[in-house]
């Protein structure tokens, strides 16, 4: 009699561990699908390729040697070869170097300044950290319809002052000239040519 009780509970535990297996199993399949749903939806927007509508690398691209009219000295080439660098990076364009290109771009460095950020616990005039902040006016020009479009560009990066502010400041020279480049690259690429 015992052994029978005992066949009868353990069917009875059986027939609720399946039932409990099944509506775990459904509430698997049910994650397992809002997942992918999820997945297939935040994935709608994106396009592999120019943004534009561009084939990659169809126009050329000429890029004039920015002018520099801050105090900073060697700002200007430091912005044109970090543009040129993100430009070919992104590959929407192709760099045109010998007078064939379909879009010019000029620019000129108009501002460089640096603002205090912190300065040292035991001394409030002795500055440990600047935001430098760089502006250059772009010009982009279509060749074969004369369509011009202008606008300003603006970056900046942080400077942690060593010994030496001069150093400091020719170190952080090429983060914020790729800063700038970066955004002015990103206008011309999603610009409509």
């Amino acid at each position: 009699m015992r052994v029978k009780a005992l066949k009868q509970l353990r069917n009875g535990r059986a027939d609720e561990c399946s039932q409990r297996a099944g509506q775990c199993f459904r509430a698997l399949n049910l994650v397992a699908v809002l997942a992918a749903f999820a997945l297939l939806t935040g994935c709608a927007g994106y396009s592999l390729g120019p943004t534009n509508g561009l084939v990659a690398g169809s126009r050329k691209i000429q890029i004039t040697p920015f002018l520099n009219h801050t105090l900073e000295p060697r700002l200007g080439d430091a912005v044109t070869t970090s543009l040129r660098k993100g430009i070919q990076r992104d590959g929407t364009f192709r760099l045109a170097t010998r007078g064939d290109a379909d879009i010019v771009i000029t620019g000129v460095v108009t501002k460089y300044s640096r603002h205090e950020l912190n300065f040292e616990s035991h001394d409030v005039l002795t500055v440990k950290d600047f935001r430098v902040d760089v502006s250059a006016e772009i010009s982009a020009r279509d060749v074969a319809s004369g369509k011009s479009t202008n606008w300003t560009a603006t970056a900046y990066t942080l400077v942690r002052v060593g010994s030496d502010l001069t150093s400091s400041e020719r170190q952080a020279q090429p983060l914020l000239a790729d800063e700038l480049a970066k955004h002015v690259t990103d206008s011309i690429v999603d610009g409509s040519w």
